[in-house]
C-alpha cells in the first residue's frame, strides 16, 4: 500500500489545474497545465489500505489501482507502468477520456474526496512515454492464423494488440484516411491531442500489427471476401449511427448532427483543408444534448468564435452529492463542470425541443417548453413555450447503433432490436469466425468499456484459432456497467 497515514495528513483532493480560460479558448491545445510529479505523489499516498479495493469493482478492466498508487508514491515509475499496462493497453486515453467509475467506487470516498486515480494513472503513462520505457512486444512466434479487425477505435485497438502478441497477424481496417476511429475525428484536440495516438500507433506497428487506413468494409470489400480472406474477423465499428429528433423544421439548413460538426473540425485542426466546413463563428448556436459530446461540441464553438451557445437538456439538472438512491459505490449521475462549460455558454435543463423555426430554408431559431411529467412521460408545458435565436443547431442526442445495412445485407450477421451486432456467448456471432466488441455489440458506452471488451474478445478470438487461450478476459458479454 502507499503512505499508511497518507489519507488522514492530505485530505484535499488536487488535480492538475487547468489553463487560465482567456489563453487555452486562443488555442486547440490540452487544457491542462504539466502535472507537478510531486503532487501526483502526493495524491498517491492517499490510496488506503482499504482491505477491499472497491475501485476495482469500478473498473471494467480490473486496473491493479492501489498497487501502480503505492509504486507512484514510492517514486518507482517504470514498475508503475509495468503493472498499469498489465490491465489496460492505453492509458494515455482512460486517462484522458474516462469518466472514471473507479473513483466512484474508491473506499476513501465514502466520507473524504476519492483518491485522484484518473490524474495518477494519466501521469504513469507519460512519464513513461517521456522517459521511452513504452516498448514494442513483439511475439516470439507467429501462429501462423490472422485476424481483421475493422474500426480503429479502443475496442479495435485493443484486441488487434492483444492478438498480434499472442503470436496472430493482425490487420486493422479503417473506413477514414487515418487510423484511431472517433479517438481522432470525434474527440476535439483541447481534450486529447493526437500525438498521444500516433506514438502508440508507432509501438503496435513495431510489433506487427497492420493498419488498413481508407478502405471502407462493405463498400471497398464486402463482408463475405472479408471473411474468406481472414480466420477470423472482429466487429468494433463502434455505435456510431446518430440518434435524430423528429420535430417541426429539422429539414431547415443549419441543422446539423454533432458528428457533421465536430469531425471537420478537427480535421482542421489537424492541418487539413476541409471544403463547406461547418463553422460556429459570428453565430448563435443551440446544443441539443447535456452529454460529453455536446459539450465537445461547446468548447469547438467557442474556439471558433461563436456570439453565444446555449446547451439544452431535456431532464433536470443533476444533484451535485450523491442521491439515496445512487449509493456508493455506484457511479452516480452528478451535475459536473467540464473545462467547456467554464470557459463559455449557458446550460438550460427541463427544455423541450418543440420546432425549429427558420427563414428562407435556415434556421433562425429553436423554439422551447418547458417540460412536465404526464402518466409517467415528460412532455412539453403548454404556455411556456419561447424562442431561442438560433444560427447553428447542433444535434448531440447521443447514438443509436452501427452505422450503415452492409453488415445485415452482406452476411448472415444479424442485429438485435437496439440496431447493435447481435452477439452470443463469448463475444461470438451467429456467422462462424465472426466477433464483436465494445460499442458495435454493446451499444453507446464508455471508452473503458470498450478496451475491456477489445481485450475479452481478442482472447475468444484466440481460443477460437488455438483451440485455447492464456490472454486475459476482464469482462464477459453479459456484464453491464453498475451505473452510467
Amino acid at each position: 500500500m502507499a503512505d499508511p497515514r497518507g489519507f488522514l495528513k492530505t485530505t484535499q483532493r488536487e488535480t492538475a489545474n487547468r489553463r487560465p480560460v482567456s489563453v487555452r479558448i486562443m488555442d486547440w491545445k490540452e487544457v491542462y497545465e504539466k502535472r507537478d510529479s510531486a503532487v501526483v505523489k502526493t495524491q498517491a499516498g492517499r490510496c488506503m489500505d482499504c482491505g477491499v479495493p472497491f475501485c476495482h469493482h469500478g473498473c471494467p478492466l480490473g486496473n491493479l489501482i492501489p498497487e501502480w498508487n503505492d509504486l507512484t508514491w514510492r517514486g518507482e515509475g517504470q514498475n508503475a507502468i509495468e503493472r498499469l499496462h498489465a490491465t489496460n493497453n492505453f492509458p494515455e486515453f482512460t486517462g484522458r477520456l474516462c469518466p472514471a467509475p473507479c473513483e466512484s467506487s474508491c473506499v476513501l470516498g465514502i466520507n473524504q474526496p476519492a483518491v485522484t486515480i484518473k490524474e495518477i494513472e494519466v501521469s504513469i503513462i507519460d512519464e513513461a512515454f517521456d522517459k521511452d520505457w513504452v516498448k514494442p512486444h513483439a511475439p516470439e512466434r507467429l501462429t501462423g492464423k490472422t485476424v481483421a479487425v475493422v474500426g480503429s477505435g479502443p475496442a479495435g485497438l485493443a484486441a488487434a494488440q492483444q492478438l498480434t502478441r499472442a503470436g496472430h497477424t493482425v490487420a486493422v481496417f479503417e473506413r477514414d484516411d487515418k487510423i484511431g476511429g472517433l479517438l481522432r475525428y470525434g474527440i476535439p484536440d483541447f481534450k486529447m491531442e493526437k500525438h498521444h495516438i500516433d506514438r502508440r500507433l508507432a509501438q503496435m506497428e513495431a510489433e506487427g500489427t497492420r493498419f488498413r487506413a481508407g478502405v471502407n468494409i462493405g463498400v471497398d470489400i464486402t463482408w463475405e471476401e472479408l471473411r474468406s480472406r481472414y480466420d477470423a474477423v472482429l466487429i468494433a465499428t463502434g455505435a456510431s449511427k446518430p440518434r435524430d429528433i423528429n420535430i417541426p423544421g429539422r429539414e431547415l439548413d443549419g441543422v446539423h448532427f454533432a458528428m457533421e460538426y465536430l469531425v471537420p473540425a478537427n480535421r482542421v485542426v489537424a492541418g487539413e483543408t476541409v471544403t463547406n466546413q461547418i463553422l460556429a463563428d459570428g453565430k448563435n448556436v443551440i446544443i441539443l444534448g447535456g452529454g460529453d459530446t455536446g459539450a465537445d461540441c461547446l468548447g469547438t464553438a467557442t474556439r471558433q468564435g461563436a456570439i453565444s451557445v446555449t446547451t439544452l437538456a431535456i431532464g433536470k439538472q443533476p444533484p451535485s452529492e450523491r442521491t439515496a438512491d445512487q449509493p456508493w459505490p455506484t457511479m452516480p449521475n452528478l451535475f459536473e463542470v467540464a473545462s467547456a462549460h467554464e470557459e463559455f455558454g449557458e446550460r438550460s435543463y427541463l427544455a423541450s425541443t418543440v420546432e425549429f423555426v427558420g427563414e428562407n430554408g435556415k434556421v433562425t431559431g429553436v423554439k422551447v417548453a418547458e417540460t412536465e411529467f404526464v402518466n409517467g412521460k415528460r412532455l412539453p408545458k403548454p404556455g411556456t413555450e419561447r424562442i431561442l435565436p438560433a444560427d447553428l443547431v447542433l444535434l448531440a442526442l447521443g447514438f443509436t447503433g452501427v452505422e450503415g445495412d452492409e453488415i445485415a445485407d452482406q452476411s448472415k450477421i444479424q442485429l438485435d432490436e437496439r440496431g447493435n451486432v447481435k452477439r452470443e456467448s463469448n463475444w461470438a456471432t451467429n456467422a462462424d469466425g465472426v466477433f464483436v466488441a465494445g460499442d458495435a455489440g454493446r451499444g453507446q458506452s464508455l471508452i473503458v468499456w470498450a478496451i475491456a471488451e477489445g481485450r475479452s474478445a481478442a482472447a475468444a478470438i484466440d481460443e477460437y484459432l488455438e483451440g485455447t487461450s492464456e490472454l486475459p478476459r476482464p469482462v464477459k458479454t453479459t456484464d453491464r456497467p453498475i451505473s452510467i
